[in-house]
């Protein structure tokens, strides 16, 4: 789930059809036979008694009868932070929020946490004045791993770590030190445990699976669901400190055909119940009070309008009583729907639909259909009793918050220290030549530019949906990974230094070297391959060992990676994931005592395969053929050590297909690069669809003709308002580019002169280009070839460039582009500056 302004401009670009007249909307909700379930084939699960204990129903009961269609209509309906205000809720009785991904207070995204707690307590406040029945909210949040999106609070490495820990216990007590961080800042509910079982490493979701196969997700849903709401109880509420979950995201969302998010799982029946069901019946059992639907499908049915899954073997086998709230905008990809009207998806089971941004006309629309008997009186009273009845459990219904607004418990020393307790557990060595551990009396160089970025250690969904944009001064209580070696170091007497390309004036006794993946979320995090691109850290490691300096890699990602050029270059190489703010939990395990002795010896084992190529193609353990190179459950610790001989640097790949330098060339997008295109209402990446448009209709793209057929594509800018059409990837680093021998270089022919100022968009940087369009000729193609040099003359940073092109306008503009790429300077090139003087 991404709760951004995005998730609407994905949907806006897809083929649905027309939503027809309320009283015409059909329906059927037969689903083909292939993506039919059949109930007697699952296992069996049940939510415990006390979810629905006899005081419960009896006071629900009561409720619904003095409720209003209208008011139970509301219930159905979840409103972002960033789309909807206290006030609305005097008009529209709506049962739910949530902050979503890059939502936060008045707008920020990193809002301190008292804005937090003051939000959620206007929001209450409204509900309760607000006449009738005065139905609390529930306040849901992506709290994935810790409260990942209040600045000041504790991040937890993500899922893919915790995996590699294998340790339960450890999963319930992170759930319980989430639960208090954000019923402290006053939300509800969290969106987790995910349960997804990643089959494709590919996915940019992988790292939100605590593995690849779904032992480990048995294990953990259960811990998990109990650390956030305690077990459940018939005389109460949950205690105060713990908050609703919600097991996501049903039903195979990491087993989509080639990692494509929200794509379609192809495969039978029993594959689906004995890979992807995994830790849900787990996390039934543990009570866990929602379960949200899957954006994705099964053999070409969305599982957001799958009656068979959502209502005959949700409602049946599993036998869950609690509530189902559907995917951001989810319901708007069903046939028939839209954003704005959909009966399918409640018909189908779907007790709450999240319409982040299309709340207003979603509530009309769903009370039309109510009132036609498209949505009978009978489902809409079977989905507000689920709501009402977690709700209840929940405890929204109390009048008394005891730890809210007490904001010592963000960060508290005590989950600081279950922090880095969970990153020592999660590090996985796959190789030490004697190297490690470090004498902590020794001379350490640190290298690197993640060393000292807690943002790069922290990853996707921290504080911003993608996790980009982050500094060490937005994590107060932080600390990097070279804060905490420095410490342990420094602390025993020995020296070190923190030099972010290696260099050095006195040889070191020993190397860190810190590097990996840039931070990304879903459909930015998507890749074709799994070769790692940067070059800048294996030439740091070269250098190093050529100097005969010992090396240790630490390696940031949220998947694995084909690094064996890395791994060859090293002599040790940890995988370290994604592990949050406490980066002294790396300095614990491979810095020694005085004597090289381990204080804390490697726990890790690999949770998802390590690959012995770049290809991406799946390689999970069990199946037909499995020859990784680091294979599912491999980890090397102090106690039990291993050889690891020179690995092939072979990566299976064509070097064209991964490319640093070109970027849309002979008609396609060459990896790691995709196409983007945003406006007011979000961003939209179209992948492979050759016909897209942005949420708002801002800008239009389509293939045409240039140097062959469908080499080039058309943008159609309608001047509906600001909007951009831009290339996006992994950052690469293009200083060495900039000394005025490179361009970045591009053909267009101009189809409608810009009616108004036309930017480039070159990394963060704009710059304007307008006069260079207007002064081209109509239909013909042209080459322009603007200087990286001009560009750092702007401002523009070229040391982690992830948007190598942009064209950006609020005005109507139409044109075509092909053959984008970095090109030599034969003197033919423009500063745009200089040609609008």
């Amino acid at each position: 789930m991404r709760y951004s302004l995005s998730k609407a401009a994905i949907l806006a670009a897809l083929p649905m059809l027309a939503l027809a007249p309320v009283g015409a909307v059909a329906q059927d909700l037969t689903v083909r036979p292939e993506a039919t379930a059949h109930p007697n084939m699952w296992p069996r699960s049940a939510s415990p008694d006390a979810m629905s204990d006899a005081e419960t129903e009896a006071f629900v009961t009561e409720l619904m009868s003095r409720m209003t269609v209208e008011e139970k209509v509301g219930q159905t309906i979840q409103a972002d932070i960033g789309s909807i205000t206290p006030a609305d809720l005097a008009t529209y009785p709506l049962g739910s929020i949530l902050a979503g991904g890059s939502s936060g207070p008045g707008g920020n995204d990193k809002a301190p946490a008292q804005a937090w707690v003051d939000l959620a307590r206007e929001f209450r406040a409204a509900a309760a004045a607000r006449p009738g029945a005065r139905i609390p909210l529930i306040y849901g949040i992506d709290a994935v791993h810790g409260h990942n999106n209040v600045p000041g609070a504790t991040v937890f490495p993500h899922n893919i770590g915790l995996g590699a820990a294998r340790d339960p216990d450890l999963i319930r007590r992170i759930g319980e030190a989430t639960a208090l961080e954000v019923a402290v800042t006053g939300a509800d509910w969290t969106f987790g445990p995910t349960l997804a079982v990643p089959r494709d490493d590919r996915w940019g979701r992988s790292y939100e699976g605590y593995s690849e196969d779904p032992e480990v997700q048995r294990a953990y849903a259960g811990p998990m669901t109990l650390g956030l709401q305690g077990e459940l109880r018939a005389d109460g509420p949950l205690a105060p400190g713990r908050i609703a979950g919600s097991a996501k995201h049903y039903l195979a969302d990491g087993g989509t055909f080639e990692g494509e998010d929200q794509g379609d799982f192809r495969g039978s029946e029993q594959e689906l119940i004995d890979i992807h069901l995994g830790g849900y019946p787990a996390a039934i059992d543990a009570g866990v009070l929602s379960v949200m639907a899957s954006f994705s499908g099964w053999n070409g049915v969305k599982h957001t309008g799958n009656h068979s899954l959502l209502t005959d073997v949700l409602r049946g086998p599993l036998g869950f009583d609690g509530f189902v709230v559907s995917d951001w905008n989810a319901h708007g990809q069903l046939p028939g729907c839209t954003n704005d009207s959909c009966a399918l998806a409640i018909n189908a089971g779907i007790d709450m639909l999240m319409a982040p941004d299309t709340w207003r006309p979603l509530y009309e629309s769903t009370l039309a259909h109510v009132r036609a008997g498209t949505i009978s009186q009978e489902r809409l009273d079977e989905a507000v009793r689920r709501i009402l009845r977690a709700k209840v459990k929940a405890g929204v219904f109390r009048e008394e918050r005891p730890v809210e607004g007490d904001l010592s418990q963000l960060a508290s020393p005590a989950h600081r220290a279950l922090a880095r307790e969970a990153v020592r557990e999660s590090l996985v060595l796959l190789k030490n030549d004697g190297v490690l551990p470090i004498r902590a009396g020794a001379r350490v160089l640190v290298a690197g530019t993640a060393a000292d970025d807690i943002g790069q250690a922290a990853g996707g969904w921290t504080l911003a949906w993608q996790g980009t944009g982050n500094t060490n001064a937005d994590f107060p209580q932080g600390q990097s990974i070279w804060a905490g070696i420095e410490e342990a170091v420094e602390a025993a007497g020995g020296s070190a230094t923190l030099s972010a390309d290696g260099a050095f004036a006195d040889k070191p006794d020993v190397a860190i070297v810190v590097f990996g993946e840039m931070p990304y979320a879903e459909f930015q995090g998507d890749v074709d391959t799994l070769d790692f691109l940067p070059t800048e850290p294996l030439g740091t490691l070269r250098r190093l060992k050529a100097a005969g300096v010992p090396t240790v890699s630490v390696f940031l990602s949220g998947r694995p990676m084909w690094t064996n050029p890395e791994i060859n270059a090293s002599d040790a190489f940890v995988a370290a994931w994604l592990p949050g703010t406490e980066g002294g939990g790396v300095a614990d395990v491979l810095i020694g005592d005085a004597e090289g002795q381990p204080r804390n010896d490697f726990h890790g084992a690999l949770s998802f395969s390590w690959p012995k190529d770049a290809t991406g193609t799946p390689l999970n353990h069990g199946q037909p053929g499995y020859d990784p190179q680091f294979a599912y459950g491999y980890g090397l610790t102090y106690a039990r050590p291993g050889e690891v001989g020179a690995l092939s640097e072979e990566s299976g790949v064509d070097g064209s297909t991964s490319s640093v330098d070109h970027y849309f060339v002979a008609g396609r997008y060459v990896a790691p690069w995709g196409l983007m295109l945003r406006d007011a209402g979000g961003q939209n990446k179209p992948g492979t669809v050759k016909v897209a448009t942005s949420p708002r209709d801002g800008v239009r793209v389509r293939p045409i003709d240039d140097l062959a057929q469908e080499s080039g594509q058309q943008f159609v800018f309608t001047g509906a308002g600001p909007a951009d059409a831009y290339i996006e990837g992994v950052p690469i680093d293009l200083s060495r580019q900039a000394n005025g021998e490179l361009a970045i270089s591009f053909r267009y022919r101009v189809e409608a002169a810009p009616r108004g100022e036309v930017d480039l968009m070159f990394g963060r940087g704009r710059t304007e280009v307008t006069d260079l369009f207007e002064a081209a000729p109509l239909n013909e193609w042209r080459t322009m070839k603007v200087r990286l040099s001009c560009l750092v003359g702007e401002g523009v940073n070229l040391s982690g460039i992830d948007v190598p092109f942009g064209l950006s306008t609020g005005s109507a503009f139409t044109v075509s582009v092909s053959e984008i790429q970095l090109a030599p300077n034969n003197n033919d090139t423009v500063c745009p500056t200089e040609a609008g003087q």
